[in-house]
């Protein structure tokens, strides 16, 4: 969608957005696989969102992410896949012969994670995961689509859960917050969706020393790195999966799809990463 030899360039585009990490990492692939091409932050306030999206190319960009509070409208204003319709919001943008085209890589960004974290961790027949807002439709979705015959669903607000259920179908079963004692026995994987546990919030309450040994435990939750709730796990000796790993995983497609080479998350990226989050 660029014309003449002016790089390849991609934005992030929300509002608030100047606290992202995905320039760093972006930059970072550019660099190491040596492409000419940029990535910038558009913070782009709710009502000029539409005239933003549809002059993309115009303003020189092959495509975008989208942030809070942008995801759902930008699945409104593209094409979306399977997975983006599915779950309800659209994170990634690009152009396909001259259509505007939307994704959701969250999918695959808590998949591919887990994956490398917990090789093995789609044996469990039972999940437990926490939280039903939007980040958990990517992880319902996911999960579902690995094959995970029943995914318990906590949220502290039973109708968002029951919403949910409806929506995902009958291998979803909503379940109180209360209830959570009685099935950490039978979670062979834990997933926390929500902001318990994150810099500034509530600590998340729950004793992981009700999880089988076998348990993977997975925390969206990036700052900080090492929540409550992995630290813990990890004293169990349980397999863990953080929520950087997944923010990393997450951006691989996006930039596939607009510089054309798929880059691979690199202990030198997240340390790099990891560094820029320690210093903040």
């Amino acid at each position: 969608m660029t014309t003449g030899t002016k790089p390849p360039a991609a934005c992030l585009i929300g509002w608030p957005a100047a606290h992202s990490r995905s320039p760093l990492i972006h930059h970072y692939w550019l660099r190491t696989l040596g492409i000419a091409g940029g990535y910038v932050i558009e913070a782009v306030p709710p009502d000029e969102f539409q005239d933003f999206v549809f002059r993309l190319s115009l303003r020189g960009f092959v495509g975008a992410n989208v942030t809070i509070p942008h995801k759902e409208r930008a699945l409104s204003l593209s094409k979306p896949d399977e997975r983006a319709h599915a779950v309800g919001a659209a994170n990634t943008l690009w152009f396909e012969n001259g259509e505007l085209c939307s994704t959701n890589t969250d999918v695959e960004g808590f998949i591919n994670n887990l994956d490398a974290c917990a090789d093995g961790w789609d044996r469990c027949e039972d999940a437990l995961v926490l939280g039903a807002g939007g980040s958990s439709r990517a992880v319902l979705f996911g999960l579902l689509d690995r094959g995970i015959k029943r995914v318990h669903l906590a949220n502290r607000t039973m109708e968002r859960a029951h919403a949910l259920a409806d929506q995902f179908g009958a291998s979803v079963l909503p379940v109180a917050w209360d209830a959570l004692g009685d099935l950490l026995p039978r979670a062979g994987l834990l997933v926390n969706t929500t902001s318990l546990g994150m810099k500034g919030q509530p600590p998340l309450e729950l004793d992981v020393g009700r999880l089988p040994p076998h348990a993977v435990v997975a925390d969206l939750v990036y700052v900080p790195l090492d929540t409550p709730l992995l630290t813990a796990s990890r004293a169990r000796g349980l397999k863990t999966a953080d929520g950087l790993g997944m923010l990393l995983h997450q951006a691989v497609r996006g930039f596939e799809l607009w510089f054309g080479r798929r880059p691979e998350v690199t202990p030198e990226l997240r340390a790099l990463v990891e560094a820029d989050l320690t210093n903040t």
